[in-house]
């Protein structure tokens, strides 16, 4: 690669660095394994720059390859699983509403503005399969849109919106049990706990 492409190659690609690190370690899940993956994606990147157009978005061409490594590594180890045909829509939908609503009536979903939540969203985020959390990550975390996040990842875009739906819904359930996990039932709904001498 000539001096002018490695420049290039520093100022447009390796930029990136850093969204692609954040973008492994949400797939990767662990801090090695997450080091791999942008080790190897940034040299498929080295070798594969003459396929780069001028004017394309660097970061979306690093997560397509981050991407393509990480189910590659996978199917190393076993097979890649999709997740698109977990659960019945409709039935998902009546859950996450009934949820809001029960969270609306016990108080937990305004408790919930007044907290320092990015320790639980980061872990709500990490417990999420993993076709769920790469759209999550894309679109929510990254601000790629619908469209980017379906070309960077090969699928259709009604595809980005269903899992990107229920990753949001599965999302939603955590943190709402997180919520009622530290303690922030209503007064309401302690008032009315039974006591031991009420049995």
């Amino acid at each position: 690669m000539s001096d002018l492409r490695d420049r290039r190659f520093e100022r447009d690609v390796l930029a990136c660095l850093p969204d692609v690190a954040r973008f492994a370690r949400s797939m990767a899940g662990d801090e090695s394994d997450a080091d791999d993956l942008v080790q190897e994606t940034f040299l498929l990147a080295y070798r594969g720059y003459h396929t780069f157009r001028a004017g394309d978005e660097p970061r979306r061409w690093l997560f397509t390859i981050c991407r393509h490594v990480f189910i590659r590594q996978r199917q190393r180890a076993a097979r890649f699983s999709e997740l698109d045909e977990l659960g019945d829509p409709s039935s998902e939908t009546m859950r996450a509403v009934y949820g809001h609503i029960a969270a609306q009536g016990d108080g937990s979903a305004s408790r919930l503005d007044t907290m320092d939540l990015r320790p639980a969203i980061d872990g709500a985020i990490a417990d999420l399969p993993l076709d769920f959390r790469i759209m999550v990550v894309l679109v929510d975390l990254e601000g790629l849109s619908y469209t980017e996040a379906a070309e960077t990842l090969g699928v259709p875009v009604g595809t980005v919106r269903s899992r990107l739906y229920r990753g949001r819904r599965l999302l939603q359930e955590q943190l709402l049990t997180f919520a009622r996990d530290a303690g922030l039932e209503s007064a309401t709904a302690r008032d009315h706990a039974p006591t031991s001498g009420a049995l």
